[in-house]
């Protein structure tokens, strides 16, 4: 598939003597040069931000005063107090400003918009919006929704499961400058078909029998994903016990193809089946169940990470009953043509699906079903908190309702909510979500460090004093490169 012509790579940066190099080089490369210097001149020159307070949640550090030199794409170094001016380069006065590592959204979808016409097999809409025109808008808004990440000061995203375009979507973000960095799974593993779907490249597949699951594996892994995903989908027709096989051999193979394994599970028993089975993160809150403590030691001795997705919880219900909450960031960052369509009363009845006219019809039960949820996911996430169990922060944006971009700010809330301290919401978002994004780039995000990547957001407002200051975001800093934030969407 083709993304638009912006998508192009941002020209990388320009070595020291660049000058003596043009003499020898033809006029066509001279204006090549040059036209690259243009692009690159953010790059070119060291930068430093001067006098802020960084914030370091991975090992709760906070360091008034200091200073933060970038150079090129990385961190040169961190200090603290009055530093030679001469080795600073251009300067950034960040005095009363907060410095940390650009926040991570450790569960996303590309293949899903957000708005109501996304998820087919949860209720069509097909005859008022074809399916094929959701995927075709959503494929044509790629870059739309990498902006809205960095306005959100998210600068790492982890796309947990979408059709095989997944990968283009990756190698797009690594060439476009104004997006985050991306970690991708293919096609979700799934113990259910979904095939309303299958345009073609269905982001799930329905896998029957071990040596399918592996076959299947060997397919993804030609691919290089970052995660192998499997939906792990337990009903009356699905009970725990008859996915499991394929869920071991998904799981062995994905190994021993040095292919880490993320698994869905909301039941407390599915998630136990997938973490004994070897599954590396649940990117899902358990929901039926408060977590024993058997539980909570097996998630510790796996060194399992998981990743609560709070705010999916609510919104296709609150979307559905015509009473969806919006925080004001997703009001002011979220794509409104998205955000237009969760008006359900919008729809004309007789298009109405029964999911939705059923919601209009009962609107309480709606809220007494999100709340139940939150009575034993968001006590489920203290304890696993609490214990030290890896928690990494997500939010399942692209489903209906989940704004891609500040949807994480609606999560801090709902973390604050468990019993989560700033500093801990922060640790969720940062350091812990950069061991879930995993691999060479997970080893340098996450953290304000020397050698690390130079993707800070800075905040007008200490964090520590009020989650609800993590989105007060003055600049956002992706590879080197400074936006102030109110130009990103601009």
């Amino acid at each position: 598939m083709s993304f638009p012509a912006e998508s192009l790579a941002a020209p990388e940066p320009l070595c020291e003597g660049w000058e003596e190099s043009l003499i020898v080089k033809s006029k066509a490369a001279i204006a090549l040069t040059l036209s690259l210097l243009a692009g690159a001149s953010v790059h070119a020159e060291k930068i430093s931000l001067v006098g802020g307070t960084v914030i370091n949640p991975a090992d709760g550090k906070v360091l008034p005063n200091a200073t933060v030199v970038i150079d090129g794409d990385k961190i040169e170094r961190v200090a603290i107090g009055k530093q030679d001016a001469a080795s600073l380069g251009k300067q950034i006065d960040c005095v009363g400003k907060f410095i940390l590592p650009g926040y991570i959204d450790t569960h996303v979808h590309f293949f899903q918009s957000g708005d109501l016409f996304t998820r087919p097999d949860g209720t069509d809409l097909n005859s008022v919006r074809p399916y094929k025109d959701e995927v075709a808008w959503v494929k044509g808004h790629v870059n739309d929704v990498f902006a809205r990440y960095l306005r959100s000061g998210i600068t790492s995203v982890v796309d947990v499961g979408g059709p095989f375009w997944n990968f283009e979507v990756r190698k797009t973000a690594n060439a476009t400058a104004k997006a985050p960095r991306v970690a991708v799974a293919g096609p979700l593993i799934s113990s259910v078909s979904r095939e309303k779907l299958d345009l073609g490249d269905p982001p799930i597949v329905k896998i029957d029998t071990p040596d399918q699951a592996r076959e299947f594996v060997r397919k993804l892994a030609e691919q290089k994903p970052d995660l192998v995903k499997i939906w792990y989908i337990v009903d009356k027709d699905h009970p725990v016990e008859s996915f499991r096989p394929i869920v071991r051999a998904t799981i062995e193979e994905s190994h021993a193809h040095k292919i880490r394994v993320a698994v869905h599970a909301t039941e407390l028993e599915t998630a136990r089946a997938a973490v004994e089975e070897g599954a590396d993160v649940l990117v899902h809150s358990v929901t039926d169940n408060p977590v024993d403590d058997a539980f909570v030691k097996l998630l510790k001795d796996r060194h399992t990470i998981l990743c609560p997705t709070l705010v999916v919880f609510e919104r296709y219900g609150r979307t559905f009953s015509h009473q969806l909450n919006l925080t004001p960031e997703e009001k002011a960052w979220g794509n409104p043509e998205v955000i237009a369509t969760l008006d359900v009363t919008k729809i004309p009845q007789e298009k109405l699906p029964e999911r939705i006219k059923n919601a209009l019809a009962k609107p309480d039960e709606a809220l007494d079903r999100i709340k139940k949820t939150y009575e034993v996911a968001l006590p489920n996430l203290k304890k696993l908190e609490d214990a030290g169990v890896t928690i990494a922060a997500g939010t399942d944006a692209g489903n209906i309702g989940t704004i891609h971009g500040p949807a994480l700010f609606r999560e801090f809330q709902l973390m604050k909510e468990a019993g989560l301290t700033p500093m801990q919401i922060l640790q969720c978002a940062t350091g812990n979500a950069a061991k879930l994004f995993g691999g060479d780039t997970g080893a340098h995000i996450g953290k304000v460090e020397k050698g690390y990547f130079a993707d800070l957001v800075i905040l007008n407002s200490n964090p520590l004093d009020d989650i609800a200051h993590a989105s007060d975001i003055d600049m956002v800093i992706k590879n080197g490169v400074v936006y102030p934030a109110d130009s990103i969407l601009h």
